[in-house]
């Protein structure tokens, strides 16, 4: 599905931004199913086309008890059935490239975290699978660096990639938004996005657990769609306080469809 609405984005034509979205990380397949019901409720409603967000496994953990995963086999079969149930395309990270096959059988994209979008053996085997490539722009990576990223899967054969920012390193304990970015990695011709949770993450806290800003989500999401992003990754979950990766940082699943609302508003505003 991503693949019939991907050109008209890249091309800028669309009155429509589209959406990233599901919580951090697979928990289990009921809660999956009921966050991607929610999610495509709202964004059938307001013809927002939508991607299915969930990591089948996080590998980039502060604490060696942080919780990882539910099983790499396990959670991809659910991310497969949101994607069947829903009809909608899905999406997951992957660290090693090695994982780039397992994991695309199962999802329509495959997401490089910003901590290794310089990985060149990870970006070439994403590539090579011929699924879509959502690369994360490094914390510590101007925006107009991301060319080689995107050439480097372009060289592979492999011409459907996706630019996402999620901030820039700002001191050691925080991100900070240089809105600049997104222009500059539209110049590249790729549909460019603004992660608006991870960006208001707050790393490294001295007890191990990432803090977040979560209140000025929708802050960034506005100014995103403002200065022409072409979508926007947000991790959400009904119930953050207890979720079991970031948490702290998620948008509360009831926020979800007010937020939407209110970001047509802006991108038709600025049309």
């Amino acid at each position: 599905m991503i693949n019939t609405y991907l050109p008209t984005i890249k091309n800028g034509d669309s009155t429509a931004f589209f959406l990233m979205a599901g919580p951090c990380a697979i928990e289990g397949e009921d809660i999956a199913l009921h966050i991607a019901e929610r999610i495509v409720r709202i964004t059938d409603k307001y013809s927002i086309p939508f991607i299915f967000k969930g990591s089948y496994r996080k590998a980039n953990r502060s604490r060696v008890d942080s919780f990882t995963g539910i099983g790499d086999e396990k959670a991809l079969k659910i991310l497969e059935k949101v994607g069947k149930t829903f009809g909608v395309p899905t999406v997951t990270d992957i660290h090693e490239s090695h994982e780039a096959a397992m994991a695309a059988a199962y999802v329509d994209v495959l997401q490089i975290p910003a901590f290794l979008c310089r990985q060149t053996e990870l970006l070439v085997a994403a590539a090579e699978t011929g699924k879509v490539v959502n690369i994360k722009k490094g914390q510590f990576l101007s925006a107009e660096s991301m060319q080689f990223a995107v050439d480097k899967v372009k060289d592979a054969g492999n011409q459907k990639v996706i630019l996402t920012d999620r901030g820039n390193t700002f001191g050691y304990q925080d991100l900070i938004v240089d809105f600049r970015g997104i222009p500059a990695m539209r110049n590249f011709a790729v549909p460019t996005v603004m992660d608006c949770t991870h960006s208001l993450q707050q790393p490294n806290q001295t007890s191990g657990v990432t803090g977040g800003k979560p209140q000025l989500i929708e802050t960034i999401a506005k100014a995103a769609i403002a200065v022409g992003a072409d979508g926007l990754f947000i991790e959400t979950h009904p119930d953050p306080a207890n979720a079991k990766s970031d948490g702290a940082n998620m948008l509360h699943l009831d926020l979800l469809e007010g937020l939407m609302e209110k970001l047509i508003r802006v991108r038709e505003a600025i049309l």
